[in-house]
């Protein structure tokens, strides 16, 4: 009998959701039970890169159970390279996450509850290849977050500087004045707007999707639905739709507008899998259903991605400038790099394409540990205005570390492996042809190098006030274990690439003939 590994990882965390509701006030067997539950997923999608069969190829592990024959509808799972690495980034942020959550008080047994079905949704996404089943996992991925972030979030230390008169929010100003009552900064705004934005998004899929199966015979298989061959101008059409559906997710100008709130007001935990997890769905999303249905749209609208992605870049590294609040300046971090995403599949070469799903494992985790340790760093000091700290190197050694590892990361430091995917994601871009792409993203590192390097001088290596900060800690007990994980993963990547690169350019080069 044949193990059904894809399920076990995708509900270990569900199973103990459910398991966590006979535990009220028992707040340590909740927390050991979450780590138990997520610690099961880690160690399967570990070991189904030992198992995964290359000579074989495409996707393996195959779990198929009708769930409506009538209409199409099955349970059909499925991994190859790109579903195994994003498997894997999602198990390693949500185990260090229950480490990074271990001292949250308030009603713990439901925050853990919706952090585990929340992380139910993205590994079904991940894994599964019916466009029905995929979008409810979708849907079960997204919307735990208002909770989470309403309930648990926190508001904004400052309010984030954007350049004045931006016509982004000039564009966006319906969904603004829908929440005209909802005070601007608040944890209730940051959540109602993040669910706006991606119920919009999740309107254009819905559609999309639909528009699909009747066009393809009535199936809402991938295997099936990328086979057929649909009239060019329909493929534009729909690589629009899911382009624009996925995209509000992934972060793509200017459909971005929600993230940074988002990042900024969600729990430590939350905004480590929002931002190493959440944003990643989006562009795999586009990238599976978007560019593997409609290969000869994605053609014909890939300098508009390729332009968008640009923006992304500069834009998104720009804004991080300009910030005080080190949540926002980590978040518009993210809409900056979620860019090189974009970049990537925007070349259509198997360089670039490695580069993107590189892009997404190594910004996964190096953002899930920069939100780690920003919620350290308020949680000691109480404050995340830049210009308020200064020295904590010094009495923080430990967390001065693991920042200066994660931000080197970002800035593309050769030995690190955001080096390997921005590396790859700009060979791709020349070998493509496209020179002002490959320029544009040289500019947004150079720009992340400033803000990083100028975050890191003034909180860690500037002078420490000891008469304000006498009673700073380190990180200690179990805050060790997501700091130490994260950056070892970090390292571990960076200095031998081919360990993930090996899965992903087999699957890349097999998604590459369609084009």
């Amino acid at each position: 009998m044949r193990i059904p590994f894809l399920s076990i990882i995708i509900f270990s965390p569900f199973v103990g959701a459910f398991l966590m509701l006979f535990m009220r006030r028992r707040p340590l067997l909740v927390r050991i039970t979450s780590a138990i539950a997520s610690g099961i997923s880690l160690i399967l999608s570990i070991s189904l890169f030992f198992l995964y069969d290359f000579s074989k190829g495409g996707f393996q592990f195959i779990e198929e159970i009708p769930i409506v024959p009538s209409l199409g509808i099955t349970y059909y799972l499925g991994a190859d390279g790109i579903s195994l690495s994003l498997l894997l980034l999602t198990a390693i942020i949500i185990f260090t996450g229950v480490f990074a959550s271990w001292t949250i008080k308030f009603r713990s047994q439901e925050f853990y509850m919706l952090l585990l079905v929340l992380v139910t949704g993205v590994f079904g996404v991940f894994a599964c290849l019916d466009f029905f089943v995929f979008f409810l996992f979708y849907e079960i991925a997204v919307l735990p977050m208002y909770l989470l972030i309403g309930i648990w979030g926190t508001g904004a230390d400052l309010k984030p500087k954007i350049p004045p008169n931006n016509f982004i929010q000039y564009i966006m100003r319906p969904i603004d004045a829908a929440m005209r009552n909802v005070t601007l900064g608040t944890k209730e705004y940051a959540a109602a707007k993040l669910t706006l934005y991606l119920l919009l998004g999740s309107a254009f899929i819905l559609v999309g999707m639909l528009v699909v199966y009747f066009k393809g015979g009535h199936t809402f298989s991938y295997t099936l639905l990328s086979t057929q061959e649909y009239p060019r101008e329909f493929q534009r059409i729909l690589f629009l739709t899911f382009y624009i559906g996925f995209g509000v997710l992934a972060g793509v100008f200017p459909l971005h507008t929600w993230s940074p709130d988002g990042h900024a007001a969600a729990p430590t935990a939350v905004s480590m899998l929002h931002a190493g997890v959440l944003m990643k769905l989006g562009a795999y999303g586009a990238m599976r259903w978007g560019w593997g249905l409609f290969p000869q749209g994605a053609h014909d609208l890939i300098g508009l991605v390729g332009l968008i992605a640009c923006i992304n870049i500069v834009y998104g590294a720009f804004c991080a400038m300009n910030q005080y609040d080190l949540k926002y300046v980590v978040a518009y971090s993210s809409v900056s790099h979620m860019g090189y995403v974009m970049l990537g599949l925007a070349t259509l070469h198997e360089w670039g394409l490695n580069g993107a799903v590189f892009q997404m494992f190594s910004h996964g985790i190096m953002t899930g540990l920069l939100f780690a340790l920003v919620g350290l760093v308020y949680e000691k000091s109480h404050t995340r205005d830049i210009l308020k700290m200064g020295g904590f190197g010094k009495v923080m050694p430990g967390i001065a570390t693991a920042f200066t590892i994660a931000g080197l990361t970002s800035l593309g430091l050769p030995g690190l492996s955001g080096f390997v995917a921005e590396v790859l994601v700009f060979l791709g871009a020349v070998k493509s042809g496209n020179l002002p792409w490959f320029l544009a993203g040289i500019t947004g590192t150079f720009i992340t190098a400033v803000y990083v390097l100028r975050v890191l001088k003034i909180i860690f290596y500037g002078k420490l006030d000891e008469s304000k900060w006498h009673d700073l800690q380190d990180a200690k007990g179990p805050e060790w274990v997501a700091l130490y994980i994260l950056s070892f993963t970090l390292i571990i990547f960076g200095m031998f690439p081919f360990l993930l690169v090996k899965f992903i350019d087999v699957s890349v080069i097999e998604f590459l003939k369609r084009f």
